[in-house]
C-alpha cells in the first residue's frame, strides 16, 4: 500500500469489554435466553438453550444460533455479572455470603472473656432422653470465647428453652471465673427472649433479670448473616472431629446419612454398633474432646495453644452462690410423700415434709444429685437431695454401710413423726398423744429387727385404769368382753371399718 498510516498494520480484532460481549445473538434472543437463566428456579444452561431455541422456532425465525453461541454468552455473563447471577438465581443471602466483601476482624486485639459468642448446634448423633428413655437428637447450646476460640461453657438441651441458655452461660462464667463484658449471639427466638434484655420475663417466675443483673452488654447478629457467626467454624470442627466418631451418628442431612441408615443396607446394619450414650456419658465425651481441641494452636495468638491463651485470663474469683439465680431449667412440680418426683428419682428435704403444694424446681443436667426448690413466687425453700434406695434386708444380707443407712432413714422418719405429734399436741387429748408415741417406738424397733419390748396390754399400757388400744378393732373386742353396754360399741358397728372386719 502507498499509505503511510502505520495503524493499518495493527490487527483488526475487536475485544469484548466487561460491559460488552461480541456475539451474534440479537437483543431479542438474549432477552429470552437470560430470562430463563436468571429465573429463581435455577434452570440449567442446557435446558435454557433448548427452551430458547424452541421459542424462536415458534416465532418462525429462520436462523437459529448454535448451542455453543448461547453457552459462550452465558459463561461471559456469569463471569462478568456474577452478582446479578447469584442474586437472581440464589437470593439475597447467597449474594451476601458469596459476593459481597466482608469485614475482617482482628481478634488479637481482644482479651479472654471480653466477648463470648453464643449459638446452638443440633447434635448429629442420638442420645438417651432421660425424660422418656428413648433415643433423640439433643441440642448443644455453647458459649465460645472469641479470643481463645475455646468453648468455655455449654449445656445439653433436649428442647429449646431459655433456661438451658442461662445454664450454659452460668457454666461459662464458672469455668472462666469471670463475667464476660459482651455476649454476641444469634437473633433466634430463644436468644431474643424478653428476659435477656428486660426483667419482665424473669419476674413472671419470681426471678431477676439475667444479663442486666450481671452488667453484660448484648449484641445481636443480623438475621441470616453467616459471616458474623464466629462459632460456626467451631461447630464444623466438632461435627467432623467428634460427632462422626460416635456409633449413633445420624448425619447432618438426608444426603449425609451413614450407610446403616440407608434402605436395604443389611450388611452395614448387621455391623453397626447400637450403642447410644446417655446425657451424662455425652457430657464426659465432649469434655474429653474439648481437652484435645484446646491443645491445638490458637488462630488468634501465634505460637500458643488454645489452652495457653485461656490460662492467661485475669480471674475474678466468682462466688458460685451468687450465680444460683441463673440455675438453669425450671419446672413446676407437686410435692408428694417422698418429696419431689423428677427423672424417675425422688428428691427430699425435711423442709418439704408436711407440704403438698406446687413448687418451682431448678436443676442442671451436669449435676442431678440435688435440685433447688422455690415457691411459685420465687422464694427459696430448700435444696432437695436425691433419695437413694435402701437394701431390702440390710441387717442380715447388707453391709455395715447398708445397715447404717437404713437406721439413719428410720431415725429420720421417727424425727419427722415426732415433729408432727408435737405440733398437734394442742389439738389432741393426752392419752392419744402417749399412744401415738408408744406406737411409733414399737414400729421403729420392729423395722430395725429388734425384739418387741412393749409391755402386756393389762399392765404398763394402762392410763388411769383404762388400756390404750392400737386400733379400733382392738378397742371393740375389749369393750365387748368387758363393757358390753358401752355406747361406743353400737357407734362402731355402724362404720365401714366394722363391716369389713365382720365380713
Amino acid at each position: 500500500s502507498d499509505s503511510e498510516d502505520y495503524t493499518k498494520l495493527l490487527p483488526q480484532y475487536k475485544y469484548s469489554s466487561v460491559n460488552e460481549f461480541r456475539t451474534s445473538l440479537t437483543d431479542e434472543e438474549i432477552k429470552i435466553f437470560m430470562g430463563l437463566l436468571l429465573h429463581p428456579n435455577r434452570i440449567s444452561i442446557g435446558k435454557a438453550i433448548s427452551l430458547t431455541k424452541y421459542n424462536l422456532t415458534q416465532k418462525n425465525q429462520s436462523f437459529i444460533p448454535s448451542d455453543i453461541t448461547f453457552r459462550r454468552y452465558a459463561k461471559w455473563f456469569k463471569d462478568n455479572n456474577y452478582d446479578q447471577w447469584v442474586l437472581m438465581r440464589d437470593g439475597e443471602k447467597s449474594l451476601t455470603d458469596k459476593v459481597e466483601p466482608y469485614i475482617k476482624r482482628d481478634a488479637s486485639l481482644l482479651e479472654v472473656g471480653d466477648i463470648l459468642v453464643a449459638d446452638g448446634h443440633k447434635l448429629n448423633f442420638q442420645v438417651i432422653n432421660p425424660f422418656t428413655g428413648k433415643p433423640c437428637r439433643a441440642t448443644l447450646v455453647g458459649f465460645l470465647d472469641w479470643k481463645s476460640t475455646a468453648l468455655v461453657g455449654y449445656e445439653i438441651m433436649l428442647e429449646e428453652n431459655t433456661q438451658c441458655i442461662a445454664s450454659a452461660l452460668r457454666n461459662a462464667i464458672i469455668n472462666l471465673d469471670m463475667i464476660p463484658k459482651v455476649i454476641y449471639q444469634d437473633n433466634g427466638r430463644a436468644f431474643r427472649a424478653k428476659y435477656f434484655t428486660h426483667d419482665k420475663g424473669f419476674n413472671e417466675l419470681g426471678f431477676n433479670g439475667l444479663y442486666s443483673k450481671l452488667g453484660i452488654q448484648t449484641v445481636f447478629a443480623r438475621p441470616y448473616n453467616a459471616r458474623a457467626k464466629v462459632i460456626e467454624r467451631f461447630f464444623k470442627e466438632f461435627q467432623e472431629g467428634f460427632e462422626r466418631l460416635l456409633p449413633s451418628f445420624t448425619g447432618s442431612s438426608i444426603t449425609n446419612k451413614p450407610a446403616y441408615l440407608m434402605r436395604n443396607e443389611k450388611f452395614h446394619k448387621a455391623m453397626h454398633n447400637e450403642y447410644i450414650p446417655t446425657v451424662d456419658e455425652t457430657i464426659k465425651m465432649i469434655d474429653m474432646w474439648l481437652s484435645f481441641k484446646n491443645s491445638q494452636p490458637c488462630s488468634n495468638a501465634n505460637g500458643k495453644t488454645i489452652q495457653e491463651v485461656l490460662d492467661e485470663r485475669q480471674r475474678q474469683n466468682i462466688d458460685i452462690n451468687l450465680l444460683d439465680d441463673l440455675m438453669l431449667m425450671t419446672e413446676v412440680k407437686t410435692i408428694q410423700r417422698n418429696g419431689i418426683r423428677f427423672l424417675g428419682c425422688d428428691y427430699f428435704d425435711e423442709r418439704l415434709y408436711g407440704l403438698k403444694s406446687k413448687v418451682l424446681i431448678k436443676y442442671s443436667m451436669f449435676d442431678l444429685r440435688s435440685i433447688k426448690v422455690f415457691t411459685p413466687k420465687g422464694e427459696y425453700l430448700c435444696t432437695a437431695e436425691r433419695v437413694t434406695e435402701t437394701h431390702p434386708m440390710a441387717k442380715i444380707l447388707g453391709t455395715v454401710e447398708d445397715l447404717e443407712d437404713f437406721k439413719q432413714k428410720i431415725e429420720k422418719q421417727k424425727a419427722l413423726k415426732c415433729r408432727t405429734i408435737n405440733s398437734v399436741k394442742k389439738y389432741l387429748p393426752t392419752e392419744d398423744i402417749k399412744f401415738l408415741e408408744m406406737q411409733m417406738h414399737s414400729e421403729v424397733e420392729v423395722m430395725v429387727g429388734a425384739e418387741a419390748s412393749l409391755p402386756p396390754l393389762k399392765e404398763e399400757r394402762k392410763i388411769n385404769g383404762k388400756p390404750i388400744f392400737k386400733n379400733n378393732l382392738e378397742k371393740y373386742e375389749w369393750l365387748v368382753k368387758n363393757e358390753p353396754d358401752n355406747i361406743w360399741i353400737q357407734e362402731f358397728q355402724q362404720t365401714k371399718e366394722y363391716k369389713i372386719y365382720h365380713e
